[in-house]
């Protein structure tokens, strides 16, 4: 009778892991790799034409990048490692440092015959790609960072003060004990915090990657990524003091990194483009991946843009780094496309044209005791809180007691076609803005509209 239950229950586990989806394509070739960091590292690779590196995160394995591979195999060259201790990677004792895995991509990538390639990266592969960028500068061409931060980057503090990364922290030896045989609950977790949609990942696809980390060493090793992250972040400070040049896209999904993850990689890169994944969590590959994969193959098969030299000093006008005190706001208030049209506000356009089609970014600068009535925009906007407490609320009209107040670093949402009203206390308000244009603003009711009754809100 054991012998059965035992033999039901081996079958199960075999059935989860040559079943379930996701997977690469089968054409992908495979073999493992020594990394002269003490690593052996499973990778799978296929296609032809540029290269580009996928690296995959936490609670995941390669195996979370099907759909990417499966489009851009068609004309690209594309590797596919498991990080060390993860999926068939062997899970050594040590070397679940960044800077040491970011050497292990190296070793893979040489080895396959490469040398410059793009890098795209999720979640824990943020950390390993940003490591392999700051070491080896000039063998990538272009570098994608999806949802998560950096360790060491600000606002790293302010992260590690939230409870729902619980996770960081967890891990040793009880830890391993408590999980032990309990994967999936752990794991379900962390898929449900970080997800827009409960259904997201499948059940096939946790089943798949639960078991993945069931593996003996699994999850001993899966904890070490996290244990290594005071090591990460004394490795990243020493980075940073030297920023990337290369083209980054920094894409967050709506409900969880969002615009967050371009601050992060403007503290360590010259040449940032900020995506905003609408409707998706964190797993954006499992989420919005058709979107995903259109914004990341635009980003690698985009021409890069020809210098355009000023004639005093040479600089490349696309390059953009600017502080505070540099905003060029106008002497008198101008009312713009996406300023909702109240005179007093000031509005720099950072890139783009909200007037036309395209992404946009501009900087609002709100008077103190201004009142902006209920309103939409067509376009699907996302904002952060530079300076001073702005109260905002959603609603058809104006309610005060409906009104959160969000001081600096706060972020809040304007979907397309949801009214929303806003005021400023007794300080100015900075606020930033993204959208995709051509921008709009409808009043709910057209006799508070600013820009019909010639008045000031």
């Amino acid at each position: 009778m054991i012998r059965c239950v035992l033999a039901l229950t081996l079958f199960a586990f075999a059935g989860v892991l040559s079943e379930a989806q996701p997977a690469l394509p089968s054409s992908f070739q495979a073999k493992t790799i020594h990394s002269p960091e003490g690593a052996d590292i499973f990778v799978r690779w296929g296609g032809s034409g540029p290269v580009v590196v996928l690296i995959h995160g936490y609670a995941e394995n390669s195996d979370s990048w099907a759909p990417l591979a499966a489009d851009l195999m068609k004309d690209h060259t594309v590797v596919v490692p498991d990080l060390r201790g993860i999926g068939r990677s062997s899970k050594p004792a040590g070397g679940y440092d960044k800077k040491t895995q970011a050497k292990d991509m190296r070793a893979v990538v040489t080895s396959l015959g490469y040398d410059k390639t793009f890098v795209v990266a999720h979640d824990i592969g943020n950390m390993v790609a940003y490591a392999y960028a700051a070491i080896y500068p000039d063998k990538v061409e272009r570098l994608v960072v999806m949802d998560a931060p950096i360790p060491g980057i600000e606002p790293w503090s302010e992260i590690l003060q939230n409870p729902g990364v619980w996770h960081f922290n967890f891990h040793g030896p009880d830890a391993e004990r408590l999980v032990a045989g309990r994967e999936r609950i752990y794991f379900d977790r962390i898929w449900n915090d970080f997800t827009a949609d409960p259904s997201k990942p499948d059940e096939d696809t946790r089943n798949f990657f639960a078991a993945t980390y069931a593996q003996p060493g699994g999850m001993r090793a899966g904890f070490a990524q996290f244990t290594a992250f005071s090591q990460d972040a004394k490795d990243n400070k020493i980075f940073e003091q030297t920023k990337l040049t290369m083209p980054v896209m920094a894409v967050g999904g709506e409900k969880s990194s969002g615009p967050l993850q371009a601050v992060i990689m403007r503290h360590v890169a010259t040449n940032v483009q900020e995506e905003v994944v609408a409707g998706s969590g964190h797993w954006l590959m499992e989420e919005r991946p058709a979107y995903t994969v259109a914004l990341i193959r635009k980003f690698l098969d985009s021409p890069l843009v020809a210098p355009t030299v000023a004639a005093t000093g040479g600089a490349d006008l696309n390059e953009k780094r600017i502080v505070p005190a540099e905003y060029k706001f106008p002497q008198r208030g101008n009312p713009g496309t996406g300023s909702s049209g109240v005179r007093g506000i000031e509005t720099v356009v950072l890139q783009g044209n909200p007037d036309e089609e395209g992404l946009y970014t501009i900087m609002l600068r709100v008077p103190a005791h201004t009142r902006i009535a209920s309103h939409s925009h067509r376009d699907d906007r996302v904002a952060t809180v530079i300076s001073g407490t702005w109260h905002f609320g959603y609603g058809d009209k104006f309610d005060e007691a409906s009104l959160k107040a969000l001081p600096p670093g706060s972020f809040y949402t304007e979907p397309p076609a949801r009214n929303h009203f806003a005021e400023t206390g007794d300080e100015p308000v900075v606020v930033q803005i993204t959208g995709f244009g051509p921008s709009s603003t409808e009043y709910v009711d057209g006799a508070q509209d600013p820009r019909n009754s010639g008045k000031s809100n």
